[in-house]
């Protein structure tokens, strides 16, 4: 289990991490949300003992990372698929590793094997593509067996068969009982993968809660409504308090009212109707929504 207590983090008068407290359960997989410059990073850094914290802590089932004997028994990272050196092989970079925190050195193939780099373990590294250097990446924090697994991006550069991968290997993680931890940008994935989402901005805690809870709460909820008599329609439900957004030809999205409401409200009026469907809550709407004033870098309007 992971746990933040008040952590915070500052460098000069920047604050990237903010009080945040949180806790990151075991059997579940945890996705870790927010935009650019929101303390992600800093904070798997801290974890990890890379960077000390300013003030508060952050522990390893109660212990910090730094105190932890052989440390990749304890604690499996992905942070930067980048930080190998490229004149190694694959297996002699895990060999190396395995050597240093008592792991048996064919625990190197064995994980090579998983992460379907077997046939290029005698390669060097510096000739891998970014999606190969992922799976090299993703070894090297299974090299351990651990019961704690951080990954920041591991999608980046992997085709679909890669993504299909990932996802299936966080949610057999997961079932295996560790505690896995996932640092994202794609609401997608999370969407397909995540049980729990911790979501920050500005280094500020915004939610800790179950994907479905924060998906609920960041989004209204609306109603699809396609109609040849749209103008008409459309004056019917705004005199009624809805809000209706054009959405395409005959199409509009109705906030405000059920869609239970629009159809007595359209069949009262005489209104054809050729759709009216409820929306799903959408974890990207719920993720903009929620980190609009957390956005650190905000492009303009493309004209």
């Amino acid at each position: 289990m992971i746990e933040a207590n008040d952590l915070t983090k500052r460098y000069g008068d920047t604050t990237a991490v903010n009080a945040l407290t949180f806790t990151v359960r075991p059997g579940r997989v945890t996705g870790f949300l927010g935009p650019n410059g929101a303390g992600k990073t800093t904070t798997l850094r801290m974890l990890l003992g890379l960077n000390r914290p300013t003030s508060g802590t952050i522990t390893i089932d109660g212990h910090p990372f730094r105190d932890l004997p052989r440390g990749l028994r304890r604690v499996g990272a992905l942070l930067d698929a980048h930080d190998v050196h490229g004149g190694r092989t694959a297996r002699a970079h895990l060999a190396a590793l395995a050597r240093s925190n008592g792991i048996p050195r064919g625990r190197a193939d064995e994980v090579l094997e998983e992460v379907g780099l077997a046939q290029v373990a005698r390669r060097r590294v510096g000739g891998f593509s970014l999606g190969m250097k992922q799976r090299l990446g993703i070894a090297t924090a299974l090299l351990g067996d651990p019961p704690v697994l951080l990954f920041d991006e591991p999608l980046n550069g992997l085709d679909v068969e890669g993504v299909l991968w990932v996802r299936a290997l966080l949610r057999r993680l997961a079932d295996e009982g560790r505690t896995v931890f996932v640092s994202s940008h794609q609401m997608s994935e999370m969407e397909n993968t995540a049980d729990e989402l911790i979501v920050v901005g500005r280094g500020e805690l915004i939610a800790a809660e179950s994907l479905t809870e924060f998906a609920a709460r960041g989004t209204r909820l609306s109603v699809a409504v396609r109609t040849p008599d749209l103008a008409e329609l459309t004056g019917v439900l705004t005199a009624e308090g809805a809000s209706v957004q054009p959405a395409g030809p005959e199409l509009c999205a109705v906030t405000g009212l059920s869609a239970a409401r629009i159809g007595e409200l359209a069949f009262a009026h005489r209104v054809l109707l050729h759709e009216l469907s409820p929306r799903t809550a959408s974890l990207e709407e719920a993720f903009l929504e929620l980190t609009a004033d957390s956005v650190e870098y905000l492009a303009g309007d493309a004209r």
